[in-house]
């Protein structure tokens, strides 16, 4: 068995544990990324954020053509749906993106291991090899970075067929005549979304009584009025209590949250989208006794320290939004402080973004928490049917909603729906960085005709003195 001593030795390839691998080797440290996936970028790249988005761009486009083309004047016939040919081009995104990391590693002296990676003592890691045979591995510093994976529930079978996660729901062929989501959060809406273009019935059925928990409550209800225009059913309220595939589809049984008589749907494919949770199975925690919280989740201290000496963890496997772009900026931040700098994440400009059609997007505080938190606001609000760019594009659903402190009107949080709202979106997050107000948002420049200008007129509706409404 052959050994090598490391600086950091990273358990985790996906974007927390790759971007953490790049920085380091960028800042010198003699660095090794560890991923049993056999295929760097996890489950973001793999399963995950890639895909879907390759898969949401390809049923946009056939619905734009299928839907919307007449109305600027463009006539084709009616297009042909090669469903296999969609799933190819979402694979080779795939593939391309994966090699693309593999050669950033080699550019940054970064080992790639490929194997499954455990903690076997104080600075030792042993990788039982995809090749066979075993490494072992001894670190300065070891930082776990496998990220999560699909929360399980109770009597939902699955088996990626009939009762998919999202993994599954990436490879349906052919298109089902009805697919029920089990969850009403940015995966199973997204997912939703791209079946529904390409012929589905989609009903979503939800635990609580709202779309989009944790999200302002104004959006998420805008946001599913536009979304039952569009064709979704929803069933609020309801705990899904089984489901039982046959060969013609599957039984799914749900009752209300509150109590009450069971009824059942029949549907084609059922998605089973309702959280993820941290992986941290198989690593050693135990060995080692690294402390996890009543989650499951690693814990770890301000600067991504676990209660072990040398032991770090990052991404989905802690505590936080599970966003890819939260691991990759914890990433960054972690390489930086072993590499003796001053590693930092705001945690308060994280942005959200679903990204159906319109997309939604959100950074910052939502009015139930300052409602819950006690502290004083102004709302300002503008819809995208003012929107000069927006009507020229036919796409004017949605506003932006701007929220700033009612004593400093330093900006608290930014939500839109809109078309591109995904991109809209960061210019609320620079502001909030550099702790701007909603004045400074409404006194800068932007060219018009934009998008953006809907986020200018919202922060001046936050004074109450917006132009185009």
């Amino acid at each position: 068995m052959s050994e090598t001593a490391y600086d950091l030795v990273i358990i985790g390839g996906g974007p927390g544990g790759y971007v953490a691998a790049i920085r380091a080797g960028q800042l010198g440290l003699k660095t090794a990324c560890v991923e049993m996936r056999g295929r760097l970028g996890g489950t973001c790249l793999n399963v995950g954020c890639i895909p879907s988005k390759a898969l949401l761009q390809s049923s946009h486009l056939y619905e734009e053509a299928t839907s919307h083309l007449a109305a600027h004047g463009i006539g084709v016939a009616a297009p042909a749906l090669d469903l296999g040919v969609m799933l190819a081009r979402k694979d080779k995104v795939v593939d391309d993106l994966t090699r693309g990391i593999e050669f950033l590693f080699r550019k940054n002296k970064v080992d790639y291991i490929k194997g499954r990676g455990r903690i076997a003592g104080p600075g030792r890691i042993e990788v039982a090899l995809e090749a066979g045979g075993n490494q072992s591995l001894t670190a300065k510093s070891i930082c776990i970075a496998t990220g999560s994976e699909s929360s399980p529930l109770p009597g939902i079978p699955v088996d990626e067929k009939r009762i998919v996660t999202s993994t599954g729901a990436l490879s349906l062929n052919p298109v089902p005549g009805h697919l029920i989501v089990i969850g009403a959060g940015y995966i199973g809406l997204e997912m939703g979304s791209v079946w529904r273009r390409l012929g589905s019935k989609v009903t979503v059925v939800e635990y609580l009584d709202r779309i989009l928990p944790g999200m302002d409550g104004e959006i998420a209800k805008q946001f599913q009025r536009l979304l039952q225009k569009q064709g979704f059913e929803f069933h609020l309220g309801q705990k899904v209590t089984g489901a039982a595939a046959g060969a013609d589809g599957v039984t799914l049984t749900m009752a209300p949250a509150a109590g009450g008589e069971a009824t059942t749907i029949q549907a084609d494919v059922v998605l089973l989208c309702v959280g993820r949770r941290a992986f941290t199975e198989g690593l050693g925690l135990e060995t080692v006794g690294v402390a996890k919280d009543e989650r499951g989740r690693v814990k770890t201290n301000g600067h991504f320290a676990t209660n072990v000496p040398g032991i770090y963890a990052i991404g989905d496997v802690i505590a936080g939004p599970m966003l890819a772009h939260k691991a990759e900026e914890e990433g960054v931040a972690l390489a930086e402080i072993l590499a003796g700098q001053a590693g930092h994440v705001n945690y308060e400009t994280v942005p959200g973004v679903v990204y159906t059609h319109p997309e939604v997007a959100t950074v910052g505080k939502t009015e139930e928490e300052l409602k819950a938190a006690g502290i004083a606001y102004k709302v300002g609000k503008f819809p995208m049917t003012a929107n000069s760019r927006a009507r020229c594009a036919g796409d004017t659903d949605g506003l932006v909603k701007i929220i700033a402190d009612a004593k400093t009107d330093r900006l608290l949080g930014c939500h839109i729906i809109a078309a591109e709202a995904g991109t809209m979106i960061h210019e609320a997050v620079m502001a909030m960085e550099f702790q701007a107000s909603a004045e400074d948002v409404a006194r800068s420049f932007h060219a018009h005709p934009t998008l953006n200008e809907a986020v200018k007129e919202a922060a001046l509706a936050v004074d109450g003195r917006a132009i185009h409404i």
